[in-house]
């Protein structure tokens, strides 16, 4: 792409620079090469931006002008991704059946019914993966990529331009929409971790629900969904999750929340919109997270948590509390060698009122 074009694709203003220069890549500041864009979040870092060999630099709207010209926007973080999306774009599996794959019965990719499995894909612009296995009833839409290894079980549903990584498993019934992106050795629809006491015997509760992954998820590495008892767990739109987490049976997580690396939601568990958990925050189960909350990282959510709150610790409290309580820390030992030595002198104190008041 040119200058001009890339400005044009971000919705930037391009100041300075030769809007005919091709653009070869992205790079951040301290690996940017020759040709390449690399982005400033401030002005403070336009100093390093223009002591490197980057071609340009996407800035915010008020960044004056400096030795580099600029792609200046509102969101330049926003405007670096949407760069590396036009200029890195992901690497496509090309359309069709591997020779090994195992397909089920009565599989459909797209709307082509024009015989074979292997030229529907083609014409749906579907890629399936060296031993990958379908299996019976599925519907894999438009565009979807399924990499080398995947286990599908029967019935599920897969919407269009989705992708799922090598060594995924997906168990039966589950429904997963558009544009979702699963990572290798994710495991959606498992049971739950459910028993009933018989005596000294735990009796497995069947799970035979279903989850449901909602259009514009994306997970990571070795993330783990457990199907519902009854019902659906569901993964809201535009939600994200990290690698390693764990959603528990009947959670239901609303639109667009972030949960970070090792977070673990125990079962029945209701988390709202926008909600942000950091690493290793967690929630037990049967507790409702509000719209708009943050966890911070190790948060314990022990009960429920209203809209708009931050939260942090265990249990899980309002920042400033936690904060507070933080600052305290360090001073217990010093706080408690006085109350000690309060104690003593309260004690002599005592004895020597009692020798006063004695007859």
């Amino acid at each position: 792409m040119t200058l001009r074009e890339l400005a044009q694709a971000l919705g930037a203003e391009l100041i300075g620079g030769d809007p005919t220069t091709e653009v070869v890549g992205v790079s951040g500041l301290d690996n940017a090469a020759p040709g390449c864009v690399a982005y400033v979040e401030n002005g403070r870092r336009q100093q390093q931006g223009d002591s490197t060999e980057a071609l340009a630099l996407i800035a915010p709207l008020d960044l004056a002008p400096g030795d580099k010209p600029l792609l200046r926007v509102a969101n330049p973080r926003l405007a670096y991704a949407r760069a590396l999306g036009l200029l890195s774009p992901r690497i496509r599996l090309a359309p069709g059946i591997h020779p090994t794959a195992v397909i089920g019965n009565g599989v459909t990719f797209g709307n082509a019914r024009l015989g074979s499995a292997a030229t529907d894909a083609i014409s749906a612009g579907v890629s399936v993966g060296a031993h990958a296995v379908i299996g019976d009833g599925c519907a894999i839409d438009h565009g979807v990529q399924i990499h080398p290894l995947v286990a599908i079980g029967n019935d599920v549903r897969i919407g269009a331009e989705s992708e799922i990584h090598a060594n995924v498993t997906v168990y039966h019934d589950v429904t997963i929409g558009k544009r979702v992106v699963i990572y290798a050795g994710s495991v959606i629809g498992g049971d739950g971790f459910g028993y009933a006491r018989d005596g000294d015997a735990h009796v497995r509760i069947p799970h035979i629900g279903t989850v449901v992954i909602e259009d514009d998820v994306e997970m990571g590495c070795n993330v783990t969904i457990d199907r519902s008892t009854t019902g659906a767990t569901i993964i809201g739109q535009g939600s994200k999750l990290d690698n390693l987490v764990h959603i528990a049976h009947n959670v239901k997580i609303g639109r667009n929340t972030l949960l970070m690396g090792q977070v673990g939601i125990s079962g029945s568990v209701t988390i709202g919109d926008n909600v942000m958990m950091a690493g290793q925050s967690g929630a037990k189960d049967h507790v409702a997270v509000g719209d708009n909350v943050q966890a911070g990282a190790r948060a314990a959510i022990r009960g429920d948590i209203p809209p708009g709150t931050i939260v942090w610790g265990d249990p899980a409290r309002s920042h400033r509390e936690q904060l507070r309580i933080d600052g305290a820390m360090p001073r217990l030992p010093k706080l408690l060698s006085t109350v000690r030595e309060l104690e003593r002198r309260v004690r002599e104190l005592e004895g020597k009122l009692g020798e006063r008041t004695e007859p």
